[in-house]
Order: structure tokens, then sequence, then C-alpha cells
């Protein structure tokens, strides 16, 4: 593989170094100056581009037209975000988050591998083309400022389009490995709550009080444990109406790395004796309850109380065919039935998107995979992914079909300190995505 253009590198370290942390009040600003960077990009391409103002933060929503027909041509929406996670931890960095830097062929920033280097390979093979005088199709790009911050705007925003595309490409995912490139041809849902427990006026002493007067701690775990899996399986009102994967699908998940592995790579442990050997049916294709935080009382500290406030993050990653309003609204009747009488329970929907699956057999999936083999020399597998892209689901609904993929690695960190991209990558993945826009030139 080569290495790219140094003028590339540069292009890239622009939009990189800003700081469009979209779940900081404080960063707002540099959401919006990332947009911007986004729009030129595409005006001096030759493209149109503005931004769309929305209650969080702006989308950028812009065209690259054909070079030849471009009434007659097809449209391809390409999807990124070029907002990025909070760098915390900085003491965990081994250089600054927001400058850019090469080291052992890796480039380091918060954002590289998700979703601005990967956003930027789009930008770049699509204005490649176009100065080439050679762009088959027309890219409409619609890209997202508030994807790291639970936003709805990109979905809203393609659940009014009524121009839509004949496909979608959004490279926003990883490899297996170096030359072992992926479609994701399914994402999960989520649905995510803030659960907060009250059960009187103030703290009281546990000599006095322990074993008569509730405690808001006990209350809350007690509440969370409704809905926790047991023996690796959520609560049966919470699978309602799972497509379950064929027995095809099934098997070809045996040429991916063995759970246990993947499990042993992140220094994680099995959650029961099954986990490891079910990785891919519980990570791929089943519903999973998470809690992510848990606040109450005092756990540094030796002091004895009964809390009389606790609070809690959790969520449901929710598969295709699930309803994501239902099973939310199921979730939270047995979160509710599960407190005793006399606690102020207070249940609080954050977040919610159904699960997407693509159609495997799908004209723009079999493109797709032919570009791909044809510079990587590897055809794509298509496989499942656990994460949640509220996108994937609007145009599913839409009709339009999308290859989900990328050119990250295992290893790039992502939502980490030293967050990283190979290099050479970059060069490859501009490749990659030219062939990509012209085979898709082909669909009808």
């Amino acid at each position: 593989m080569t290495e790219p253009p140094q003028e590339w590198m540069e292009e890239l370290s622009e939009l990189l170094r800003i700081p469009s942390v979209s779940a900081d009040p404080e960063q707002a600003g540099e959401v919006v100056r990332a947009a911007e960077w986004v729009r030129d990009f595409i005006r001096a391409a030759g493209g149109e581009a503005e931004l769309v103002e929305t209650e969080k933060h702006p989308l950028v929503v812009g065209e690259i037209r054909a070079s030849e027909s471009p009434d007659d041509a097809p449209t391809v929406i390409a999807y990124g975000h070029f907002d990025v996670q909070p760098p915390a931890p900085l003491d965990g960095w081994e250089s600054p988050p927001f400058e850019p830097t090469v080291r052992d062929g890796w480039l380091y920033a918060r954002g590289v591998a998700d979703d601005k280097g990967q956003l930027y390979i789009l930008l770049k093979a699509a204005s490649l083309l176009a100065a080439e005088g050679a762009l088959p199709v027309n890219v409409r790009f619609t890209c997202d400022g508030e994807e790291e911050s639970g936003g709805h705007s990109i979905v809203d925003f393609l659940e009014a389009d009524e121009r839509g595309g004949d496909a979608c490409v959004i490279f926003d995912g990883n490899m297996l490995g170096p030359g072992r490139p992926v479609f994701f041809i399914a994402t999960r849902g989520i649905s995510y709550f803030h659960v907060h427990v009250r059960t009187g006026e103030r703290d009281l002493h546990s000599g006095v009080f322990g074993g008569a007067a509730m405690n808001a701690n006990h209350v809350l775990l007690q509440i969370l444990s409704a809905v926790l899996p047991r023996d690796g399986s959520v609560p049966e009102p919470l699978q309602a109406g799972i497509i379950r994967p064929s027995n095809e699908e099934s098997e070809s998940w045996s040429v991916l790395e063995p759970g246990s592995e993947v499990l042993a790579a992140q220094g994680a442990r099995p959650a029961d004796a099954r986990a490891a050997e079910d990785f891919y049916l519980r990570t791929f294709a089943e519903p999973a309850v998470d809690v992510h935080g848990l606040s109450g009382g005092e756990p540094h500290l030796q002091k004895t109380v009964l809390a009389v406030e606790a609070e809690a993050n959790v969520s449901i990653r929710l598969v295709p065919g699930q309803d994501d309003q239902a099973i939310a609204a199921e979730m939270e009747r047995l979160m509710r039935e599960a407190a005793p009488e006399g606690a102020a329970v207070e249940i609080e929907l954050l977040a919610s998107a159904p699960a997407a699956l693509v159609r495997p057999d799908d004209p723009a999936i079999k493109l797709g995979q032919d570009a791909f083999e044809r510079v990587i020399g590897a055809r794509p597998l298509l496989i499942r992914v656990g994460g949640s892209l509220p996108v994937m689901a609007a145009l599913e609904t839409k009709g339009i079909p999308t290859i989900l993929t990328g050119f990250d690695l295992p290893g790039g960190n992502i939502h980490s300190p030293n967050e990283r991209f190979r290099v050479e990558h970059v060069a490859l993945g501009v490749e990659t995505g030219k062939e990509l826009f012209r085979s898709l030139g082909e669909l009808g």
C-alpha cells in the first residue's frame, strides 16, 4: 500500500485539529467550525453545500454532481459525521488529541477513525473523480454534527427528504484486519434510559434506621435486576419481534476470530460460561441490556448511611425485527413494576432508534463488493455489527440500500485515548472510494 500525498495529510489534519466535541456545550462553536470546513471542501470540489440549522448542531448538506448527464445519473448519498467523542481522560494520550501526530505508520488524533478521517476519504474520492471529469454518480453529502451525542437531526432530515438516492455509502466502520474488508448489513438499535430513585427526605443513619427505612441504592438495584440478562438472555418480554439469522448467515460467522480471542484482546472477561462461544450471536443478533453508570450514597469513604437518592443510566440494544418504541415501553414497565411501593421513581427515555437490516443480495451491495475486491484483492464479508447507527434505519425505511463499511482496524482505539488510523489506509480508502463510486454508476 502507498502513503497518501502530503497535501492530503495536511487537509485531513486541518479538520482533525478542530475540537468538535458535540457533547460539550462549550465546544458548540467548534462543531460549527467543523461543519463549515466540510461545507467549504464540497464547494471547493465544484459542488454546492450549505449548513442546515437544527435544534442542536448543524448538518452539512451538499452535492457534487456527476461529470456527465447528471440528471440521468444515479444518485449516491454519502453520510459521515464531523463531531467527535470527548478526549478524556487526557492523561491517557501520548500526544495531544487535537494535534494530529504520526507514529510508526499510525496517525493519532481524536476523530481520525471515528469519523473525520473516514468522512475525509469519501470527500476526497468524490472530489478527485470530479476533478478528472470522471464522476459517474451524483454524490449527495449528508453530514452530521451530533452523532456522538445521540442527536436525531440527520434522521429527521432523511425522513423528510423527498429526493432520496439509489444507494448510500457510509465509511464509519472497520476492517477485520489488514486486507480483510467487511460490509455491515445490519445494525442494532438502542433505547437509552435514565432512572432516578428517591426514598425519603434525607440520608439516614444505617445503625438507627437500617432494615426499617427504604434505601435508594437497594431500590435502584432491585429495579435494574428486573431487566438484566440471565444466562446471557434478556427477559422474555424484551425479546419480542427478533428476526433470527439464517443458518447460512450463522455459519458464515465461523470465519471470524473466535469470541474468546476477541474478548481476550480487549482485556475483557466473558459474562458467563457460554458468552465466548455465543459471542457473535449475542452481539449481532440478540438484544442486550447494560447498565452504564450508577450513582448513590458514598462509594469511596466509609460512611454508614442509607442513601435517599440513587440514579443510573441503562440501555437495551435492539436487533432487526424489534420495534424500538414497543420494547422501550416494555422495559420501562418491567422496571416500574419492580420498584417497591413508596419509592419515587422517575424513568426518562433519553434516546431511541430501531435496528436496521440491508438485503445482502441488493445490487448495490454486489457492486460495492466488486469494487472493493478489485482494489483490495479480497471480497468483503457480509456481517452484522453490534453497534447502533440511527441513520441506517432511516435509510432502510426509505428503501435506500446502504453500504456500511470502513478502513479502521480493531486496534484503532475509537472512543478511547490514542485513537489512531493507519496512514496507508488513507490512500487505500480514497482509491477504493473512487472505485466504489465508479461501480455504483452502473445502478439503474
